[in-house]
């Protein structure tokens, strides 16, 4: 995780909340590296969606933040769904075997129950002698893959809202996922997703590149944006808005227009 990032408060104790990670003409999976290993770190029990890279990929960078994601399944603390791995394996199952990405030989791929069912039993409290996990999480990376792979917006949005109802609401867990914003004004389905899982999030960061194009010493701008729920006697939204730079181990945040090499 980036100590940095925690001192902004956007990964607090709090359960039972909904994280969206946006990101727009840059590249946002350090965040899902952050999120995965600050969880990992808490002694959550994480359930991930890896739709974009190989277990492996994450396991690498997990490593340089201090977390071995292969420790970590071993022990039972993190379970992974490896898109890449999963997309070819489902070919050669039998049809009548169940499999949380079932909608890839489905003719009409709008049937995201057996990824939700993968999550709910997963993440489903158990009181067996196991390890005592702080809460469970999941983490998806990410939602806009399932768009490409023909999932219509409302199944994804679906999707979201019965693991909000389960992981959030009945179990008290976190849900975090990111999603991509093409900043197409003709991707439709994207817009639909981005503003409904916008308004179902508590806390929403959102990454974006630098408007003057390429720079080396700042790589993009952080907006976090902190929800209030639509109630009359309750404060307004909040948001506050950073600037980057990407580094080995680690990611430094600055005001916008601070960067140490303009100073």
């Amino acid at each position: 995780m980036f100590p940095e990032l925690n001192n902004f408060n956007t990964t607090r104790a709090e359960q039972g909340k909904l994280t969206l990670l946006c990101d727009a003409k840059t590249d946002g999976s350090f965040l899902v590296h952050h999120f995965l290993s600050f969880y990992l770190k808490a002694n959550c029990k994480v359930c991930f969606v890896a739709l974009v890279q190989s277990f492996s990929h994450y396991n690498m960078v997990g490593q340089k933040l201090g977390v071995s994601l292969t420790t970590a399944r071993e022990r039972g603390q993190l379970v992974v769904l490896e898109g890449l791995k999963s997309a070819v394996d489902i070919f050669f199952r039998p049809r009548e075997e169940p499999h949380p990405l079932q909608f890839l030989r489905e003719a009409n791929a709008g049937d995201l129950q057996p990824l939700y069912a993968f999550v709910r039993d997963t993440l489903e409290p158990v009181d067996c002698g196991e390890a005592a996990w702080r809460c469970p999480v999941l983490l998806v990376d990410d939602l806009s893959v399932l768009l490409s792979l023909g999932v219509g917006p409302v199944a994804v949005l679906d999707f979201v809202h019965y693991c909000r109802a389960t992981v959030c609401r009945e179990w008290k867990g976190n849900v975090v996922a990111l999603v991509h914003d093409s900043g197409d004004a003709e991707d439709k389905e994207s817009d639909v997703l981005l503003n409904g899982l916008s308004h179902q999030s508590h806390l929403i960061l959102r990454v974006e590149g630098l408007a003057t194009g390429f720079c080396k010493d700042v790589h993009g701008q952080l907006r976090i944006l902190w929800r209030r729920p639509l109630q009359p006697t309750t404060p307004r939204d909040r948001s506050l808005t950073y600037q980057y730079k990407i580094q080995d181990k680690s990611v430094s945040f600055f005001a916008k227009g601070m960067s140490p090499a303009v100073l």
